[in-house]
């Protein structure tokens, strides 16, 4: 069965969330979307409302469904899958969107692991919006903001029109320089710069190390393949030692016992998706590229870990 795409809208109160949703879902290549929304948040659809179908969930024009959150997100999540199997409901992917003041960390640790719908569900991207006329000062007065941007995978300027961008997108880019910035005008953006891919679909960049409010940004490399044995290793310590740290980290990995297919890593503070191969290289770059979102890590020592562990790996297996 293949898994299918969730997608997490964040973005600090006010930063545009709802208008850049509404405008989504009048695209026609989002006509077969469920969104499920948190009942405290922002999101007004209800220009949008066609029809009721029950008290719980709502068709939307264009075809899609909207859900609210009732209690807890992956019982929501699983439910809606539950209708779609048994043929009550049609969609092809799920938007999740949180409110202005959620941290996403356990939205996503949760996509994770949850046994219910982890194996059904796959992390299609994180987009984050900032308001270009107060973001600024929303990310010196509020931690909550600086966090959707670190883990984000796409960041969204929204009211453009209203303040200049260019200083705000340099320090965004500071805080998550993987992530792309888009601009929304009047919240429009081309959702296929949204969705779609793997999120590897495009090259991870070389940067150096930035920090800004206790955030760190940075990217390990390493020419030569891992040993599976090593990044097994390396995860489980990550996890246990640097959890509450460690914002997010993705990568891919050139792994030792599987030349020609590099391994997808992707964790959330101390959780971990299982490590997956993809058919090939996403671009001509053969190296193993960890990007890392941290607070409190050091770029160095991660590196110097990273070697170690495959030093001694390497040398049990030739003892």
């Amino acid at each position: 069965m293949t898994a299918m795409p969730i997608s997490v809208i964040t973005g600090f109160l006010g930063s545009g969330k709802t208008t850049l949703l509404s405008r989504l879902l009048r695209d026609p290549a989002l006509a077969r979307t469920a969104v499920i929304v948190n009942e405290l948040g922002e999101v007004g659809l209800d220009h949008l409302l066609v029809e009721a179908s029950d008290e719980e969930i709502v068709l939307l024009e264009g075809g899609c469904l909207c859900c609210k959150v009732r209690g807890d997100l992956v019982r929501t999540a699983a439910e809606l899958l539950a209708r779609r199997a048994r043929g009550e409901a049609e969609f092809d992917r799920i938007v999740v969107e949180t409110t202005g003041l959620a941290d996403p960390a356990p939205i996503l640790q949760a996509l994770m692991t949850d046994r219910e719908i982890a194996d059904a569900l796959r992390l299609e991207s994180v987009i984050a919006t900032v308001d270009c006329a107060a973001g600024s000062a929303t990310l010196d007065a509020h931690p909550e903001s600086v966090k959707q941007v670190a883990l984000a995978d796409r960041i969204v300027l929204t009211k453009t029109d209203l303040a200049d961008p260019s200083a705000l997108a340099e320090r965004l880019r500071r805080l998550n320089p993987a992530a792309p910035q888009l601009t929304a005008l009047h919240g429009a953006v081309d959702p296929s710069l949204l969705f779609g891919g793997s999120g590897y679909d495009r090259p991870l960049p070389d940067h150096r190390p930035h920090s800004e409010s206790g955030t760190s940004s940075f990217c390990l490399r390493r020419s030569e393949p891992l040993h599976a044995v090593t990044l097994s290793l390396f995860l489980q310590l990550l996890a246990e030692h640097c959890g509450a740290k460690l914002l997010r980290l993705k990568g891919l990995i050139d792994v030792v016992e599987s030349p020609g297919r590099p391994a997808v890593i992707h964790g959330v503070q101390h959780v971990f998706h299982p490590p997956a191969f993809l058919d090939a290289w996403p671009d001509d770059d053969r190296s193993t590229r960890i990007v890392v979102i941290a607070q409190g890590i050091e770029a160095g020592w991660l590196q110097d870990l990273l070697e170690i562990l495959d030093d001694e790996v390497q040398a049990c297996s030739i003892s």
